[in-house]
């Protein structure tokens, strides 16, 4: 997989960031004076190829007997901090390294207990070792934790920065490519690297990375019916604008949440004199599927809703 061929294995060579990289190499200049950490951001930016980075480069060849690196959405709960973080964590054949190294991902899906009991761990064990966390929401983490740690918060990596890396592994894999190709595949992945390398190892199995290809392989062919969609919901033609839809999500395999993203872009494109309405609407329907309602009964109710609106 390309985007574990090409992760970066030193934080010097992580795209954009360029503050949060800068602090994090003067703190590991002198690996006793790092503080735990704690990584923020949306999906794709970073994070945990940094955190991975700290561990290589301050454990060197030991990396793999002194890091722990666990995906608390897997696990989170209590169980998972007595049994394999406290056993970790415990004091046994350090050799030469200055600690070892807990890195908890998604550290923002942990229960409240875990946390709780996590917070005790990290001040028993402050000598020898050293906590990463890692969440998308920091405001899911206990306040005790947050106080615990030095905060970073990574940034939506821009579109020149995450270009210019795609055009680095297109030249690598010797994949023809065009600018049209990769600024649709970053339109695609909203600044989410991973996204982004996975979209476009997905696209050279078409041969040219070309945005036709690219709309392709990512599923968006037929997203500018969407448009159409919207047009007919809210010229009250219910039936048909449901007849439509079903299509999209059934036939051509257009995911539920994918139509409101694009339902959503349509409505301003628009340009609708009622656009504060329609917004409303779709984000209340985006709301119910999301917390697991039917999500064809739900989006059908939401062309019904559309319908209203001009009258």
């Amino acid at each position: 997989m390309w985007v574990e061929k090409y992760r970066p294995t030193k934080l010097s060579e992580i795209v954009n960031q360029t503050e949060i990289i800068g602090s994090l190499q003067a703190l590991i200049k002198d690996p006793t004076d790092m503080p735990h950490l704690m990584f923020s951001g949306s999906a794709g930016v970073g994070k945990t190829t940094a955190a991975l980075c700290i561990a290589n480069q301050i454990l060197g060849e030991n990396f793999k007997d002194y890091t722990l690196e666990l995906n608390a959405s897997d696990e989170r709960g209590i169980g998972m901090v007595r049994e394999k973080v406290k056993k970790f964590s415990r004091f046994a054949g350090m050799g030469e390294v200055p600690f070892k190294i807990i890195i908890l991902d998604e550290a923002d899906e942990m229960t409240a207990d875990a946390q709780t009991a996590l917070r005790r761990i990290i001040e028993d064990t402050a000598k020898i070792c050293r906590f990463i966390f890692i969440a998308n929401n920091i405001s899911k983490i206990i306040d005790p934790i947050q106080s615990r740690c030095a905060t970073f918060k990574f940034t939506t990596i821009p579109e020149e920065d995450l270009i210019k890396r795609l055009q680095e592994i297109a030249k690598n894999e010797k994949v023809k490519f065009d600018k049209k190709g990769l600024k649709a595949i970053y339109d695609y992945s909203e600044g989410d690297m991973r996204h982004a390398i996975n979209l476009m190892q997905a696209t050279a199995s078409l041969g040219e990375i070309t945005e036709e290809h690219v709309k392709g392989s990512a599923g968006l062919t037929k997203t500018s019916d969407v448009d159409k969609v919207l047009k007919i919901a809210l010229a009250g033609k219910v039936a048909e604008a449901r007849e439509k839809m079903i299509e999209l999500i059934k036939v051509y395999g257009m995911s539920e949440s994918d139509f409101l993203k694009y339902i959503n872009s349509a409505v301003f494109k628009s340009k609708h004199e009622k656009l504060s309405d329609i917004l409303e609407i779709i984000a209340k329907y985006d709301y119910r599927v999301l917390v697991g309602a039917n999500s064809e009964i739900q989006l059908s109710a939401m062309l019904a809703e559309l319908g209203k609106i001009e009258n």
